[in-house]
Formats: C-alpha cells, structure tokens, sequence
C-alpha cells in the first residue's frame, strides 16, 4: 500500500527515476541474478558495453536511490539490492 505522505511520494519517484534508465535497469536486474544476489563493478560493466566509470556513475545514482548497497572489498565495489528493491522489483 502507498503512503501519501510527501516524503516517501519523492522517495518512491526518485526510485522510478532511477530505474527509468535501461542501463541502470539492466545492472538492477545483474546484481538480482548474481551469485548471492550481488555482483562486483567489475563484472557488470563487460555486459553493458559501456566504460567502467560510466557504469560505476550508474551504479552510484542507485546507490543513491536507496535501490542497491556497496561494499568495498580490496579494490573493487560489490553491489547488493537493498530490502526496498527487492519489495520494489519482485
């Protein structure tokens, strides 16, 4: 059930924003289907044919949104979903 109050409306918009990207839609669905249901930049940005950092600037904006989480092992970044997204995109 929606919330009508105006601070999750935004929060839920911004949400949508972010997923209205192909390329950022694509790397949710990467992360959902990796193992563990998380995925390293590293192994994301080979798919998308895009440069590292274009996909890493991606992977922040839903990091931002509260749709993924980052963990720093050595010197790369894994991505999780977070609870939200996993209720958000089943």
């Amino acid at each position: 059930m929606l919330t009508k109050s105006p601070k999750q409306l935004n929060l839920l918009a911004e949400q949508f924003k972010a997923l209205g990207d192909p390329t950022r839609l694509q790397l949710m669905m990467a992360v959902a289907a990796g193992e563990n249901q998380e995925a390293c930049v590293c192994d994301l940005t080979p798919d998308t044919g895009l440069a590292q950092s274009t996909v890493s600037h991606h992977l922040k904006l839903l990091v931002e949104a509260g749709l993924l989480e980052r963990s720093q092992r050595g010197k790369w970044a894994f991505y999780s979903r977070t609870t939200i997204a996993k209720k958000l995109l089943r």
